[in-house]
């Protein structure tokens, strides 16, 4: 066994954390080998359901479940850690405008993000799972002085891995067979879901698909699937968030395998004409705990007009909140 890492989940109690906490405990996202040790953070009024996954945490008995620490205070959650996944956000209310969303996450993760930049471990790697998502990691990321903004993501797996369901449906073959999807822009119903550069079997996905699917069917399917999912079971996704952010941060760690790449929302360094700046998700490939943009893709103009229909949505969820960036 390694020394042990420490983990940061915010909003601990909450659904997606549960679905999640004891996937991490066990292993499963930083490897069968890595002890953790789990620093949970939740608001004072959940303190006492977070009592109960902890004493479920302890019954499982994990063989990589180093120590857990359940509390309230974020300088102890994000104390020395090495990881981080915020799931906690402000919930939309009853008559709550998108703008009330945006202003009452902007404080929480205000606040988050300067304890974090004080006290966590100098290489942190930070994931922010509370939606809005990648507006939500522009304000984390805004409040960083001794870290840096590349420490933070926003997290388009889930969509990634939404698109390579239904390419895998369409197609009659297992996901394991789809590589090169991309997610470009907002983990939001403008983000765009592209397979011009796709492959199902090596083979271009373009030319075993009819374009009338990719545009009419397989577009929205993907920006709409959250809503779905609440309309089916009347909750949002919550296993299938949890599973997506554990991808994530595994990939990042361990790599992309050769010949395909991820989607991950980062803070945009200029590439492919996307605002500097803007936390978009791109086409990443991954290493030893890097990221890079996939550079030189040809963008014919579909793709161009999503991408900037996306990225106006982001111009427009960053000047709501400008002033407490």
């Amino acid at each position: 066994m390694k020394k042990p890492v420490k983990v940061t989940v915010t909003g601990a109690a909450g659904q997606i954390s549960y679905s999640l906490l004891f996937r991490i405990a066990a292993g499963e996202m930083l490897g069968k080998d890595q002890p953790v040790d789990l620093q949970l953070l939740e608001i004072p009024p959940a303190m006492g359901a977070l009592s109960g996954v902890v004493m479920e945490l302890e019954d499982c008995a994990f063989h990589t479940l180093n120590s857990i620490v359940a509390t309230d205070d974020p300088e102890t959650a994000f104390g020395d850690t090495d990881f981080v996944l915020m799931v906690g956000a402000r919930p939309r209310g009853p008559g709550m405008e998108r703008k009330d969303l945006l202003e009452a996450n902007a404080r929480i993760f205000t606040a988050q993000g300067t304890v974090l930049d004080k006290v966590a471990s100098a290489d942190v790697r930070v994931l922010v799972v509370g939606n809005p998502a990648n507006t939500n990691a522009l304000i984390t990321a805004s409040k960083l002085k001794r870290l840096s903004a590349t420490q933070v993501t926003a997290m388009t797996r889930l969509d990634h891995n939404r698109a390579i369901s239904q390419v895998a449906a369409q197609t009659g073959q297992p996901a394991s067979a789809i590589k090169k999807i991309i997610i470009w822009g907002n983990h939001s119903a403008t983000q765009y879901p592209d397979i011009h550069h796709a492959t199902v079997n090596s083979q271009p996905v373009l030319e075993v698909v009819e374009r009338q699917w990719f545009e009419s069917d397989f577009i929205p399917t993907v920006q709409k699937r959250g809503a779905q999912v609440i309309a089916a079971r009347g909750l949002s996704s919550a296993a299938s968030a949890g599973s997506s952010a554990m991808d994530h941060v595994r990939t990042w760690m361990q790599g992309t395998e050769d010949g395909n790449w991820t989607s991950m929302a980062i803070c945009s360094d200029g590439s492919y004409g996307v605002s500097e700046g803007l936390f978009y998700s791109f086409p990443v490939v991954c290493k030893s705990g890097h990221y890079e943009i996939v550079q030189n893709l040809d963008i014919n103009d579909f793709s161009r007009k999503k991408m900037n229909i996306t990225e106006q949505e982001l111009t427009e969820e960053r000047d709501t909140i400008k002033d407490l960036l």
